[in-house]
């Protein structure tokens, strides 16, 4: 018990000597141990490191899971070490209600079939999201959330302690100084001016008293010199280790994109099939009418010209595919416009023909266009002047 109180005693002691050390710095009473300029670097890159890792992750949650109920419940089941419960995603949730609302309206129905399509193409999309989530979670949130509760947590620990460390050293300075500041007073000035008649025997060794008071602050002073150096070494390896951090967190970035990538393709893929489906299902429900988009389509998703890109594009059945079995394909040039339903468009992109059966097209130009029975909604036939062919879709604004 009495071990423990002494080392209470000395502990309080301590704190109220870097206490008393930080307050007279703060007022500029004291002086302070200043780091080199490369050490201050290193903590301005990792406060800076700290701090956007973890704004990234915040946000990355958000993008993830934008309800922050769920996120909040998310984080609970992690503190509490349990299994988060599983959440279908806002897709799949949307085809449930879709399938079901089509069970209810009439399967049979062209409503009902097409919401049929739709919920299956939505539950493909809401896997897809799932997917996404757990593999980005795993890549990339995991990385950053272990930095911020490990490497950085041992990053401030460390750091506090060097703070600890140069109070200590800055305060056995300041007690050194007023040592021989005492001493060099003690020397100079007679004893029996400086204490009263009371006092005389303690005023006669005072100078020999403060010559040890110097010994013993110039020992505590090494001492102190020493434990800091050493955990200034300590504390600058971990800061330097924040460039192997980047280096991770750069790796991380890349599969989060990779996985970000995988997800939207499927998502196109996905709703690029459903578009399809429905094309040629409006063509059956709504026979004679246009077959098209009434917006304007954006153009590939890819960083290839517009050229390139449709080049890639799924085909649309050639000439050959539109005619009816046992008959001999049409030229274009045989092949009369219906009397009604022809639009005019216009050109959004270049596009360059694949081969004789398709319109090249230049970017702006206006050109009639029309659809024939049976053929891939993806396409219709293009006439500019004496000149047919086929002319994608998405290449095109409808106009009229």
């Amino acid at each position: 018990m009495d071990f423990n109180m002494k080392k209470l005693a000395s502990d309080a002691g301590i704190f109220f000597t870097r206490a008393v050390q930080f307050t007279e710095e703060k007022f500029g009473q004291a002086e302070k141990t200043e780091l080199d300029a490369h050490f201050e670097s290193l903590l301005a890159r990792a406060d800076s490191t700290k701090n956007w890792t973890e704004k990234i992750l915040r946000q990355t949650e958000v993008l993830l899971q934008p309800n922050p109920s769920a996120r909040v419940e998310e984080f609970l089941y992690e503190k509490l070490d349990r299994k988060v419960p599983s959440r279908v995603t806002n897709g799949e949730l949307l085809a449930q209600y879709m399938a079901e609302a089509a069970s209810e309206l009439g399967p049979t129905t062209p409503y009902g079939k097409t919401l049929i399509k739709v919920a299956e193409a939505e539950k493909r999309l809401g896997a897809a999201e799932r997917d996404f989530i757990h593999t980005a979670s795993i890549n990339f949130l995991t990385p950053l959330r272990n930095f911020l509760e490990g490497d950085w947590k041992t990053i401030s620990k460390e750091r506090r302690l060097l703070q600890n460390r140069r109070l200590d050293l800055d305060a056995s300075k300041a007690r050194l100084k007023k040592a021989k500041a005492a001493e060099a007073k003690a020397t100079t000035v007679p004893d029996f001016q400086e204490t009263r008649p009371r006092n005389y025997i303690l005023s006669a060794s005072a100078s020999a008293l403060w010559n040890d008071e110097v010994d013993k602050a110039e020992q505590e002073l090494r001492v102190a010199q020493t434990e800091f150096d050493r955990q200034a070494e300590v504390t600058r390896l971990l800061l330097e280790g924040i460039s192997s951090t980047h280096v991770n967190h750069l790796r991380c970035l890349h599969e989060f994109v990779e996985s970000q990538t995988t997800y939207y393709a499927q998502c196109y893929r996905h709703m690029l099939d459903l578009q399809k489906q429905l094309g040629s299902s409006q063509g059956a429900i709504f026979p004679g009418t246009f077959v098209g988009t009434a917006e304007p389509a954006s153009p590939p998703l890819s960083s290839t010209s517009p050229t390139t890109a449709a080049a890639t594009m799924p085909m649309g059945p050639s000439v050959a595919d539109l005619a009816p079995p046992g008959e001999a394909a049409l030229c274009l040039e045989e092949v009369a416009p219906p009397a009604s339903g022809t639009r005019k468009a216009r050109v959004l992109y270049d596009y360059e023909a694949a081969d004789s059966s398709e319109l090249a097209l230049l970017a702006d130009e206006l050109i009639t266009v029309y659809s024939l029975p049976g053929m891939d909604p993806d396409w219709l036939i293009g006439e500019r002047g004496n000149k047919k062919g086929k002319v994608p879709v998405t290449y095109l604004e409808l106009l009229s």
